[in-house]
């Protein structure tokens, strides 16, 4: 019974995106389409609640957020779930800005229903290309309505969309309670947004809808090169999106793990510098709650600018000294005043990240870089002369000695040779419990966790093989 609902849902899905059910009115399409997609959001979220059982606590927080509408100034609401979908009321129409997760966005919708009633957008504004903010624009969108966002909106979209499979992957790596494959319906799956108002960087979007004042600014280097957000000038509110990412203020994640093009970091900091100029007296980002301590707001801005400058002038006269990428990657740490936390962006990631965004790939250290036969495809050959037993015993010296990268790097050599060798999966295991260890107790990043608990589950499982 359950697998026929889910078949029914996907049919229904599928006609409405079809247009099989032209003759019905548009209210009534928009009506079905929200109560097969609020189903199917069901489902879906189900399924990924019980993938996530054991697993980190921070996706986790994010699955479990409850979808709930709430007035967060006046006139202003804010529909809660993994990302937030804002809804900016006028007298003249609403707009909102982000529209969540497409599995999230038909519960949504009907909370903030049940707080405004009449839901007649003007526009729809999307803060970047993400899937967890752009996915549900597609269930808001309709005849007459303006579909806002970044001049870059549209490449971003592309390659994401042409490298879906690709970062799927990556993506299902760090997070298993992802389905395996991408979702194929058109409601559901990623891409095919079509904006009609674009925004590009230094000429923002301005107009005013009922008495109240909006300026779309493009402001890009966040969460890459199409970020928008949006600010309400009589109210002194900043909608965000993620320009300062899940936490504020935080290190910004100038690399992100799971793939996608390098942010650019000067322009961050410019952009930084135009929020400062606006004195924003509430933030309210599309993940987790707003912002609305002024003092927190000015000062967090303000180490957040000059700790990204400091990294990217640290690396800069580290690179022109003639320093190596891991040298740098090692020295360069925040000076106390610019201590921010690093459970979302790491400096040392950042600081690798600046420095194959100015120099690229090719750090003129090994002439096999320039070459497609890697390290590699010669481990085989170290393990024959050098014995995998001496090599293993090393290893595990190293680990011994609180070195568990030199114990990783020698580890490797061997597991490239001989996959399933019990003795050097159990050094790896050891060396990556050392590193996660680290990483839980110090910067608490969350990707170099959610990496780690996945070198981890990988190892023992050949290890129980």
């Amino acid at each position: 019974m359950r697998i026929l609902k889910w078949v029914l849902l996907i049919l229904m899905l599928a006609a409405l995106t079809a247009g099989a059910v032209f003759y019905f009115s548009e209210d009534a399409r928009q009506a079905a389409k929200i109560e097969a997609l609020d189903t199917v959001g069901d489902l879906a979220v189900g399924q990924m609640e019980k993938a996530a059982e054991g697993g980190n606590s921070v996706a986790a927080e994010f699955i479990n957020t409850p979808i709930e509408a709430r007035e967060i100034s006046k006139g202003i609401y804010q529909a809660t779930g993994v990302a937030n979908a804002q809804l900016v009321t006028t007298g003249a129409g609403h707009v909102l800005f982000d529209a969540g997760l497409p599995t999230q966005a038909a519960k949504q919708y009907k909370a903030l229903e049940q707080k405004v009633g009449d839901l007649e957008l003007s526009h729809v504004i999307i803060s970047h290309s993400h899937a967890d903010h752009s996915g549900g624009v597609k269930l808001w969108q309709r005849d007459g309505v303006e579909i806002v966002a970044h001049a870059e909106f549209e490449e971003e979209q592309r390659y994401l969309t042409e490298l879906q499979d690709y970062f799927w992957f990556r993506n299902r790596t760090l997070f298993p309670f992802m389905p395996e494959t991408p979702p194929t319906n058109a409601l559901l799956s990623y891409g095919g947004i079509e904006p009609t108002i674009e925004v590009p960087n230094g000429k923002p979007y301005k107009f005013e809808q009922g008495g109240v004042k909006f300026e779309v600014m493009a402001l890009p280097g966040a969460e890459g090169a199409d970020n928008l957000v949006l600010w309400l000038p009589d109210k002194k509110i900043l909608l965000s999106g993620d320009f300062f990412g899940p936490l504020f203020p935080q290190f910004p994640n100038v690399f992100t793990m799971r793939g996608e093009k390098i942010r650019k970091p000067v322009e961050y900091i410019r952009s930084l510098e135009t929020i400062i100029a606006l004195e924003p007296e509430m933030i309210v980002p599309s993940h987790k709650d707003p912002i609305t301590d002024k003092a927190v707001i000015g000062s967090g801005l303000v180490k957040m600018r000059d700790a990204v400058r400091y990294v990217h002038d640290a690396t800069v006269d580290g690179m022109n000294a003639g320093k190596t990428v891991e040298q740098l990657m090692e020295e360069i740490a925040l000076p106390a005043e610019l201590a921010l936390t690093q459970e979302h962006g790491k400096v040392s990631w950042a600081v690798k990240s600046i420095w194959e965004y100015y120099a690229t790939w090719f750090h003129f250290d090994r002439t096999t870089e320039l070459y497609h036969v890697p390290q590699s495809a010669v481990y085989a050959d170290i393990v024959e002369v050098a014995d995998a037993g001496a090599l293993t015993g090393k290893a595990a010296a190293y680990v011994s000695a609180d070195e568990p990268l030199k114990a990783l790097h020698l580890v490797d050599i061997i597991l490239g040779a001989r996959e399933t060798d019990e003795a050097a999966l159990k050094v790896r295991k050891d060396a990556l419990q050392i590193l996660l260890d680290r990483a839980e107790s110090g910067s608490k990043n969350s990707y170099e966790i959610y990496w780690l608990n996945y070198r981890l589950r990988d190892t023992e499982e050949k290890l129980s093989r």
